[in-house]
């Protein structure tokens, strides 16, 4: 499975990279025409761009496009590290769904509790960055530290969670069926 997800995204990255290659999507604007015989413009005779021409926008690859939260496919298979504090000795889990269903392999505190938070809310581990001026608590959760990594509906998924703020904290207490019973929900 995880060979099928990484030949899976390494085709969508490579495809999504010619596309944003082509200026216009690959539709010729009306200046790239050249001028027909009657002093108009023919359609059929389109100027191509040297490959070396630089464009406008920048390309996102398909991994930034924002994932919506709601319901996913719920196939995953993750790596999650939750540790106590600094020095302590970190809980690692390993949780495998296949259509919101764990997978026999998985060996996480309650499989079929993560695999459906994953599959109700497929951005759950792909949280859109803070905006700048959003504010949060300063209050402090305690000094547990969770990682998730892997792969949630074909999409790579590497998240930390932290317990620094009322923002992180509210992040933590969203995702605690996921980090597994030591992760320490407050």
């Amino acid at each position: 499975m995880r060979k099928q997800l990484t030949h899976a995204a390494l085709v969508l990255m490579a495809v999504a990279g010619l596309a944003a290659c082509t200026p216009g999507g690959g539709t010729p604007s009306p200046s790239a025409t050249s001028p027909g015989a009657t002093g108009g413009t023919s359609p059929s005779a389109t100027v191509t761009p040297s490959p070396d021409a630089e464009t406008t926008a920048p390309a996102q690859s398909p991994s930034a496009a924002p994932v919506t939260s709601g319901p996913g496919q719920g196939n995953a298979e993750l790596a999650i590290m939750v540790k106590p504090s600094e020095t302590g000795t970190p809980a690692n889990f390993t949780l495998v769904c296949l259509e919101g269903v764990p997978a026999a392999e998985s060996q996480h505190p309650d499989p079929a509790a993560a695999c459906l938070a994953v599959k109700n809310n497929a951005a759950l581990l792909s949280p859109a960055p803070r905006p700048t001026d959003q504010a949060c608590t300063m209050q402090y959760g305690g000094p547990q530290e969770a990682t998730v990594t892997g792969v949630v509906d074909g999409r790579a998924v590497e998240a930390t969670f932290t317990l620094r703020d009322g923002c992180e904290i509210a992040d933590w207490n969203a995702a605690k069926d996921v980090l597994g019973s030591t992760g320490g929900a407050v």
